[in-house]
């Protein structure tokens, strides 16, 4: 997309209300652009207020203060603001899954699901509603198009100590063509020093750190109130359901009684979730409340006495069994993704050497890849990496170019 054609074509800038966004939006206002701010709402930040319970809510994304704070950006630089409620969408693609991860002894990336089936899915069917071609962010990342082959390639950010580019590798070709990265090339402080000089009212504004939808930073919290309420509602519904059969024959309901006994009885058994902590030899440490409250490689509170620390290194969720051991036993040299999702080509026909990442801090490891099916792939590392963990994301790179990833099993 030329240049010009983006100054004539519509844009809508995805305005979170911090200072990266408000800054795309200004920087797209000056030079003289069409645009539009649009807010995602994505999670009703009363709905578990036990959580917090007086206390200030800490720097997290997409709050009503952030709500509030991109539409002042927007009524100083001068362009319309609308919010968009994406709640439901965001509940059953990011919310619900994280939950699940959880539970299944996974360690999710929320983001990366919220910029693949909301930011630049969901938020891109609204942007092409009101006639915009593209969604700029503020994403520190880079995007080009591939002259050779006409596919659209995503690059790491320009400051490496930025760069976004992991928690974005599940976009698509379409997704990709349509969206715009303006801080790709700069530094964090030459964004802050350009929204200094444009005034704008969150110029100084922390960034966020938290998930934006656990008060508080603690997601084992969230997981136990988010099935409470899971468990309320489908009781309410089967409320609802034996009143809806109230004039249906004895025998019928005598079997509705006994299905929702025994529903009831399955229902108390689930709620043990209880399970051994075990070495790898199979030696019983202890018991644990829950595998939703270890990660591989977590060291603090296994409240194990052992003579050298000790860390997670599996979760089988099963058997609901941790298997814990010292910190040499947290080094591997392979791993296999589901889910990939290719960027420079369409698919991996053959073995391919790249550098590998396998958390958001992790440095880039040289691996051989190896295609297993059309959505999986194993990886072999030169040199065996600690702590790969399920759930979190395989991104494989050449240089800067983002080839593309997938999801560790």
């Amino acid at each position: 997309m030329s240049s010009e054609a983006n100054l004539r074509e519509l844009t809508v800038v995805a305005m979170s209300g911090g200072v990266d966004s408000s800054t795309v939006a200004a920087m797209l206002h000056e030079s003289g652009a069409p645009i539009v701010g649009l807010t995602m709402q994505l999670w009703n930040q009363r709905r578990f207020p036990e959580l917090s319970p007086g206390e200030a809510p800490r720097q997290r994304c997409c709050s009503l203060d952030d709500v509030y704070d991109a539409r002042r950006v927007a009524e100083h630089i001068g362009i319309p603001h609308y919010v968009v409620n994406f709640e439901r969408r965001f509940e059953e693609t990011v919310v619900r899954p994280f939950v699940q991860d959880y539970l299944a002894g996974r360690t999710p990336i929320p983001c990366a699901l919220c910029n693949n089936h909301v930011k630049f899915d969901q938020l891109l069917v609204t942007a092409r509603q009101i006639g915009a071609s593209r969604i700029a962010t503020g994403h520190y990342a880079r995007i080009e198009r591939n002259a050779h082959t006409g596919r659209y390639s995503l690059l790491r950010a320009s400051d490496l100590s930025k760069d976004q580019s992991y928690f974005l590798f599940g976009l698509t070709q379409e997704q990709l063509a349509h969206a715009a990265f303006p801080l790709g090339n700069l530094s964090k402080q030459a964004v802050r020093e350009m929204a200094r000089r444009a005034r704008l009212p969150v110029a100084e504004k922390p960034e966020s750190q938290e998930i934006c939808f656990v008060p508080s930073g603690n997601y084992t919290n969230f997981i136990d109130a988010y099935r409470r309420e899971t468990i309320e509602r489908g009781r309410a519904d089967k409320e609802d359901s034996e009143r809806s059969r109230a004039g249906k024959e004895d025998s019928e309901r005598s079997r509705a009684d006994k299905d929702d006994s025994e529903g009831k009885r399955a229902e108390e058994e689930d709620c043990d979730e209880s399970g051994e902590l075990v070495s790898t030899s199979g030696q019983v440490f202890g018991r644990h409340s829950g595998i939703q409250n270890f990660t591989v490689g977590q060291r603090r509170g296994l409240r194990i006495a052992a003579p050298r620390p000790l860390y997670v290194l599996q979760i089988d969720a099963d058997a609901r069994r941790v298997t814990v051991g010292e910190e040499k036993e947290l080094w591997r040299d392979s791993l296999e993704t589901r889910d990939v999702n290719w960027i420079a080509w369409p698919g991996l026909d053959e073995p391919l050497e790249a550098t590998v990442k396998i958390r958001y801090r992790h440095e880039p490891a040289p691996a051989r890849i190896e295609p297993a099916d059309l959505a999986t792939v194993r990886v072999h590392f030169h040199t065996p990496q600690r702590a790969i963990t399920p759930g979190q994301a395989a991104v494989f790179y050449r240089g800067d170019e983002v080839l593309g990833g997938g999801w560790i099993r």
